[in-house]
Formats: C-alpha cells, structure tokens, sequence
C-alpha cells in the first residue's frame, strides 16, 4: 500500500495524464493524428520566443540534440517554419506556423471540453475549489514548460 504523500503525487501525474492523454486521442479524432504532448510543450516554447534548438532545449529542459530531433519532427509535419535570421546567414529561426497554430487552437478548446466534464462530473464549484487549492500549492511563479525534461533528469546528489 503506498503511503498518503506518494499517493498524492501520483493522483496528481495521474490526473494529469488522464487529461493528457484525452487531448492526445481527441485532437488525432479532429485530424492532428501526429501530435505528442512533447510536441505542444515544444510549440508553446517556440510561440514564447525560444527560435533554435539551443534555446528550445533550455526552455524543455533537455539537450540540444533533443530539441533538435523535436525541431525537425515539427517541421516535417508542418507545425513549425525555421526561416533566414536577417541578421545572421548561419542561422535559421524557428516560428509556429498557422497549421500549428490551429493545432494548438484546437488544443485548447479541446481541454476546455475536457475541464467541462469534469466539473460536470464534480461540480463546478468543487472543481474551481480544487484548481484554488492547486493554484495555491504552485504560487505565483509561472509554470515551466520544461517540465517533461525535468521529469527525466538526474537529480543533484543531495546526501
């Protein structure tokens, strides 16, 4: 039996993967079939201005090389353009084009349907209480999109 602290960690990740995943199959139903959560992070990241794999991979929080791979993903399928830097030749920089755009669009309705039915489910004040309390626990800093790579990464050794 895992204990009331670990438990509540994973009803929260479960929480929100169940969320996660709902968007994921509802947005392959309206057509985008190729998206993965990484994906959006990745595209919020770009919209906010991280426009080469270095800065991509600072604000996902993983390498270079990673972001780079997630780059390429995102252009092949037409989420993103990676245009001439006017002030340097060696460089391109990447934008969210209007495609990706409209996934993202899309991805937000479709979280808005989701959060509806669970306050359909939990009622609505009980839900704006829940999402108080959370709002609460994470304070006023802004949520990092780099969470999927912290996720994954090697803590400091902290004995």
């Amino acid at each position: 039996m895992i204990s009331a602290g670990p438990n509540l960690a994973l009803l929260l990740l479960g929480s929100y993967r169940k969320l996660v995943d709902a968007a994921v199959g509802e947005l392959a139903a309206r057509g985008y079939d190729d998206v993965r959560p990484s994906h959006e992070y990745a595209l919020r990241a770009i919209d906010s201005g991280a426009d080469s794999a270095s800065s991509l991979g600072r604000a996902l929080s993983v390498s270079k090389q990673a972001a780079g791979k997630t780059i390429a993903v995102l252009i092949e399928r037409g989420y993103v353009t990676a245009e001439d830097d006017p002030d340097d030749a060696r460089r391109r920089r990447l934008k969210v084009s209007d495609f990706g755009h409209r996934m993202m669009r899309d991805g937000e309705a479709i979280f808005n349907e989701l959060r509806q039915t669970w306050a359909d489910r939990i009622g609505h004040d009980e839900l704006a209480r829940l999402e108080e309390r959370l709002t609460t626990f994470v304070g006023d800093e802004t949520i990092r999109l780099g969470a999927p790579g912290w996720v994954s990464q090697d803590l400091p050794d902290v004995r």
